[in-house]
């Protein structure tokens, strides 16, 4: 091996031994995560597993598979869309991307006993979303809509790039990250809860704020919406 050849893969080597570990490929898992547990919600290419609020059947508009992306499309209608799945504990973990003056959601303990899709919302939108302006404590990215303000503030990323999102509820404990920071924690059922339940737009909803199972859902808020690499882990009993 001449000295020019041995020198680059040489350093070729080096690179390989500081890069860290490689990410999957996108809507896929890593050994490490299917080890931990982890299941994906999501395969990149089809609906499969998800459908409308109170219906047997994903929506025929609004929603469309697109590079390797779970989209809503903008003023597409077709409604919310739940996982057929539900769920008590959990660990999900998403990442998704608005268009500009964008605004959605990503709902959990769903339950199709009651009338509409009401659940608590971990709130996905623009600073430009006029939503945002009008309550920015409970209506920013990672608050619970409308109930409980983010307790730091937020750093979104640069408009076009995709965002990093995790729910956590493990008992009556529940998380909200958004970029590798917590951003909220809250107790089900707490005092704090049903005071800020109490003042919100859920006041008269029966059992709002406590524990429950149900599915996840994605909101159909009208605008674009991108999600992908959507997965989830349950407790091992």
């Amino acid at each position: 091996m001449n000295t020019r050849l041995r020198f680059l893969t040489l350093a070729l080597l080096a690179v390989s031994a500081f890069s860290g570990p490689t990410r999957a490929a996108d809507n896929t898992l890593t050994d490490a995560e299917k080890a931990g547990g982890w299941k994906p919600l999501f395969d990149g290419h089809s609906t499969s597993g998800w459908r409308n609020f109170k219906k047997a059947t994903f929506p025929t508009k609004g929603w469309v598979v697109e590079d390797g992306c779970l989209k809503h499309t903008l003023k597409g209608g077709g409604g919310d869309i739940i996982t057929d799945a539900s769920f008590d504990d959990f660990e999900l973990s998403f990442e998704w991307r608005l268009a500009p003056d964008g605004n959605s959601g990503v709902k959990y303990f769903i339950t199709e006993n009651r009338n509409s899709a009401l659940g608590h919302e971990y709130q996905l939108v623009t600073a430009n979303d006029p939503e945002a302006s009008e309550q920015p404590t409970k209506h920013v990215t990672a608050s619970f809509y409308d109930v409980l303000p983010t307790r730091m503030s937020i750093k979104l990323r640069p408009a076009g790039q995709f965002n990093e999102s995790r729910i956590l509820v493990r008992g009556n404990h529940v998380e909200h990250w958004l970029n590798g920071e917590k951003t909220l924690a809250y107790e089900l059922g707490s005092a704090e809860v049903k005071a800020a339940v109490a003042k919100s737009k859920f006041k008269n909803l029966a059992g709002f704020g406590e524990k429950l199972r149900g599915h996840l859902l994605l909101q159909d808020h009208g605008g674009e919406v991108w999600f992908r690499n959507l997965k989830i882990r349950v407790p091992q009993s």
